[in-house]
Parts: C-alpha cells; structure tokens; sequence
C-alpha cells in the first residue's frame, strides 16, 4: 500500500515565516557560523513552527543526511567509478549513501519486490542521484509530491526542464575521436554507437558526422552500426561491418566495452590492430589499458561526474539556484597504440 505523506515544508516557507533568505535558511539547516544569533533564533522558531525536519537526518544524529544513488547495476567498471566519485563527495560532504539497483518492472505486487523509488520514501531520503535510468513520470510525479530533488547522470533521453542532469561533451568527444582517425589518412570510418533513442548515443553520433562532413567525407549507411555497449553486440556489429564488401579501415566504437568485443571480431577475422584496422573507444575504462594493443578511447570523467552530481544534489537539497539544468564535464582523447596511419 502506497503511503500518504503529508507535504512538507519548503525553505521558501520557512524563510518566509522567518522573514529571512532561502541562503540564511540554509545557512542555518548546515550549521554555518556566519549567521547572527538573533537571525538563528527566528530561523528556529520557524523551524519549530512549520515542523521542519531535514529529509534523511536520523533522530539520533542531528545534521546527518542520507542520499540514495540508483543505478541500473553495479557490474563493470562505470558504475563502480561513479560510485567511488560520488561516494568521495559525499563522505567529504558529511553526508551517508546508500547505494541499490532499480529492477526493471519491479513493483509492490511483483513477488514482493519494490519499486525503487518506494524504497527512496521508506528511507526518508534527503535526495535521489540515478544513474543511466529513466524514470517513469509517475515516479517523477510521487519524488516532486514528496519534495526529493533528483540529478540524474547521463540521462537516456531529454529529461523534463525541473530535472538536473550531469554528463559529460559527447558531442565534442566524437567529433575529436573521429578527426583523430581523419587526420591518420583513414575515410572509410565506420561508427558502432548505442541505440538510437538515447541521448549521449545521438550526440556522438552527430560529433562523429560532423566531423566527417567537415572534412568533406560522406557517410555511407551502412558504415553506421547500433550496438547496446556491451562485448557481445561489439562483437556482433564489427563482424557484420567485415562481412560487408567494402569493409571499413578505421572503427569510431562509442564504448569500450564494445571495442574490445571489436578487438574480438578482428582476430577471428585474421585482421591486426592497429596494422589493418584503427579503433577508437570511449568512457577510458580500465579495461582499455589492459587489451593488447592499448585502447585509444575518449576519457569520461566518470568519478568527477559521480562527484559532481553528488554536489549539485546537496545545492538542490539546501534550496539554491542552478545557472542551468545540465552540467556537462569535458572530454580527453586518449591516444594510446590501436590507432595508427591508414597506408
């Protein structure tokens, strides 16, 4: 049964009641110094009046706050180094994490499962991060009534204008990924990208024509190939690219996870990289510094961009404003030995 929670009080109320700023508010809540004593005493006393509590502070530890990050696993390296960022910032902040996995399909009545942002409200959660998730709008819809703020790490599609998002300049990152392999004399440069309907999938996708089309290079569609950024759909793409009549000389492969199903597929085609075949990966897991020969990829910050969508959490949870509802952290190609001139 799903539980009614009675609305709680926003900063805005309460500086209001106090005749205060939302900063002062906040000022306040997180125990600054700053803040004369008889400005304190009203903040309190308007703290008192609205039954203010702060979302995740256990009685026993006043101050203390809990925020929840979701993801859709833990297996492999990028949410283990989202993780280690964002649990870093956090342990910085003062503030606890708990970190679970949001099942697809999951509900109060599947076997006794849970939907994850019903576990969220149990915990009394001060904030929410998600990690490659969609959220439903109705689970977006019970977060806003319950007054959780969200960020979400590379969200999969745009998310609504109310919703902080963190990622990081795909765009930019497939435009230097691909002029890499342009300025190595290769043309015939095939991409294997992520589904088409997500987000940082289109992105690199249109930085990866852009720069072929500014170096006057056409497209052909079948050189275009869609994979699901795992070993196995790298595999199952790269192979179909050397099935075709004329098969590509370079690879832009928008994961490393598939590049190295890539490196796969080349060597059971008797082909060498970087001798007959240049690629390129992207995320720089380490994974990419393992495979022989090493991986050129472009580099995520993936534990700055836990970090950073840890901190933008706690400035949604203490009421300031956001200049902008994404953040985005740059990318860095980098060149390691599976690329090399095309002959």
């Amino acid at each position: 049964m799903t539980r009614t929670r009675t609305p709680r009080p926003t900063l805005a109320q309460i500086a209001e009641t106090a005749g205060v700023s939302i900063s002062t508010v906040s000022k306040v809540l997180n125990g600054r110094d700053d803040v004369s004593q008889d400005t304190r005493a009203k903040v309190d006393s308007a703290l008192r009046e609205h039954r203010y509590r702060r979302r995740g502070a256990s009685l026993h530890e006043p101050g203390v706050r809990s925020v929840d990050l979701v993801m859709n696993g833990l297996d492999g390296s990028w949410p283990a180094s989202v993780a280690s960022g964002l649990e870093a910032a956090a342990y910085e902040a003062g503030v606890h994490v708990v970190i679970s996995v949001a099942r697809r399909g999951a509900s109060a009545n599947n076997h006794g499962a849970q939907d994850w942002v019903d576990r969220v409200l149990e915990r009394d959660s001060a904030g929410v991060v998600l990690g490659l998730i969609e959220p439903a709008p109705d689970q977006l819809a019970r977060l806003r009534q319950a007054q959780v703020p969200i960020v979400v790490i590379d969200p999969l599609s745009d998310p609504p204008p109310d919703v902080i998002s963190v990622g990081t300049t795909n765009w930019a990152g497939a435009y230097e990924a691909t002029t890499h392999l342009l300025d190595r004399g290769h043309r015939r440069i095939a991409l294997v990208t992520g589904p088409p309907h997500h987000l940082y999938a289109r992105a690199r996708t249109a930085g990866y024509r852009s720069a072929m089309a500014a170096a006057g290079v056409e497209v052909p569609p079948e050189l275009v190939r869609h994979g699901s950024y795992d070993r196995a759909s790298g595999v199952e793409q790269v192979r179909a690219l050397f099935d075709a009549p004329e098969p590509p000389t370079a690879l832009f492969i928008c994961s490393d996870h598939m590049a190295i199903g890539g490196y796969e597929a080349l060597a059971g085609s008797g082909l060498r990289v970087p001798e007959d075949v240049s690629i390129v990966g992207f995320d720089d897991l380490p994974e990419a510094r393992w495979v022989a020969p090493a991986l050129t990829t472009v580099r995520q910050p993936l534990k700055d961009m836990g970090g950073s969508a840890l901190r933008t959490l706690l400035r949604l949870m203490n009421g300031d404003e956001l200049e902008s509802p994404r953040v985005e952290l740059a990318t860095t190609l980098v060149v390691r030995d599976s690329t090399a001139a095309r002959h």
